[in-house]
């Protein structure tokens, strides 16, 4: 099989403030998966339509909770590791093959489809399975998409912008999120008492006794995605590759080199294994700060959307500054200090109930410990977006010529090797618990040794050959 590369000619209208306002496209229209999806809406939705479901079945309502916690911690779990299997096999044979275009088109299918198909979980429990699945398909397609088209930024710049554009791609991206999420609470998604959050019966006479509005996130995702990424289309063409392959069994033989050669390069090697453990700590905290929020704090879903909004705000700004921090220190020092305040919300989540917080008895009725939340929201959001950024622009000063997807496609899986583990531990440890908010305590330990082997990671990279 062999792909032709396109025609340079198809390039020269495309100034490079286009093609990287079409990389940054990319960003604003996928985040919405993440935000919406992931975080925000479907998730703490999917916890509370499951924990209704285990109480219906007889179980205590702090068992169902755990339950429906360990229930949305298989699907991230087996979503991770087909990621982890897939990821750098496809990315070597498009390297091989000279296209990454394709593949993006490929997997953004899986995105729309995956997306439209959350609409089928109904309020009772109805297609609760189903619903699990066709999240994991929209979740794989958002991955595999962001393999490819990550590796097209060393092509956008040299070292020195590669920090900012990362940064201010991420920026955008957060930017996209939380106006999407500010859409989904005005119009559709309702509360308790059938109304959105400015009071608003949920928009295109979606029935709010059925969660019409909070289901419909699904069906928007996939519109939003599929809108804005006609700028990438139109504006991010791929630069002319020469093939080398267009067979997998080159691409795998290629890949294997390369895998084998790590130990061999010590900053890669250390970098891959040390994002391995805190990117794994920080999706499972994505994955799973809604339903903390519903399961723990007993909140409701639009209450858990304005704490997204607060988190993608100052995701966006912090992205913003840390991009320019980047371009200035380098990745390196970004990368620790945003571990370090990670570790500490996960201390102060892990230590706080509706009750107390850390052992400090609260008045009953206390709003602590939904500021503080509300406060780790902003922290979780800043801190995670920056370390998000400073990784994608490490990665890049790590990746050899010629050969940036495969090295996206390491990075990938070094993200999805062990993506099972941050969600088995939390379901594990929800379950021998029965808590909850003692199922995040391992998060804690991932983010540590990921700052543990950072320091073997040399700052500027290695040299690309």
């Amino acid at each position: 099989m062999s792909i032709a590369s396109p025609d340079p000619a198809s390039l020269s209208d495309l100034t490079p403030r286009r093609r990287i306002w079409g990389w940054w496209a990319f960003d604003w229209a996928s985040q919405p998966y993440f935000t919406l999806c992931l975080t925000f809406i479907f998730g703490p939705y999917f916890a509370a339509v499951a924990t209704e479901s285990f109480m219906a079945q007889g179980l205590a309502e702090q068992v169902a909770d755990a339950r429906a916690q360990s229930l949305w911690s298989l699907g991230q779990t087996v979503s991770g590791v087909i990621i982890a299997l897939c990821a750098p096999i496809l990315g070597a044979f498009a390297d091989n093959t000279g296209r990454r275009m394709p593949w993006i088109v490929l997997f953004s299918a899986f995105y729309v489809l995956g997306a439209l198909g959350i609409w089928v979980l109904l309020p009772d429990g109805s297609y609760l399975v189903m619903a699990l699945v066709a999240f994991g398909i929209g979740l794989i397609g958002a991955e595999f998409t962001t393999i490819f088209t990550n590796s097209m930024l060393p092509e956008l710049g040299d070292d020195s912008a590669i920090g900012k554009l990362s940064g201010n791609g991420f920026a955008w991206g957060y930017l996209g999120g939380v106006l999407a999420l500010f859409i989904m609470l005005i119009f559709f998604a309702e509360g308790e008492s059938g109304k959105t959050f400015v009071g608003l019966d949920p928009a295109l006479g979606l029935d709010p006794a059925m969660r019409e509005g909070t289901r419909f996130v699904g069906p928007f995702t996939a519109i939003w995605y599929v809108v804005f990424m006609i700028p990438f289309f139109l504006w991010m063409r791929e630069v002319p590759r020469p093939a080398t392959h267009g067979r997998f069994g080159a691409a795998l033989s290629e890949l294997w080199g390369t895998v084998k050669s790590l130990p061999k390069r010590t900053s890669l090697f250390a970098y891959l294994g040390s994002s391995m453990f805190y990117r794994d700590a920080l999706n499972a905290l994505y994955g799973f700060g809604g339903t903390y929020a519903v399961l723990v704090l007993n909140w409701s879903v639009t209450q858990v959307g304005v704490f997204g909004i607060v988190g993608a705000i100052t995701a966006a700004v912090a992205t913003w500054i840390g991009g320019k921090l980047d371009a200035r220190h380098g990745p390196k020092p970004v990368i620790i200090g945003s571990i370090i305040v990670l570790i500490g919300v996960c201390l102060v989540v892990v230590g706080m109930t509706r009750e107390s917080l850390w052992g400090i008895a609260l008045v009953e009725g206390s709003a602590v410990p939904d500021i503080t939340f509300y406060i780790c929201g902003a922290l979780i959001g800043g801190a995670g977006g920056v370390l998000q950024s400073a990784s994608r622009s490490m990665m890049c000063r790590h990746a050899l010529a010629g050969r940036p997807t495969e090295a996206f496609g390491l990075y990938a899986l070094s993200g999805k090797a062990t993506a099972f583990l941050g969600p088995a531990l939390i379901g594990v440890t929800t379950y021998l618990t029965e808590s909850a908010r003692l199922g995040m305590v391992p998060l804690i330990g991932l983010f540590v040794l990921g700052l543990i082997l950072i320091i073997w990671v040399r700052a500027e990279g290695e040299l690309r050959v």
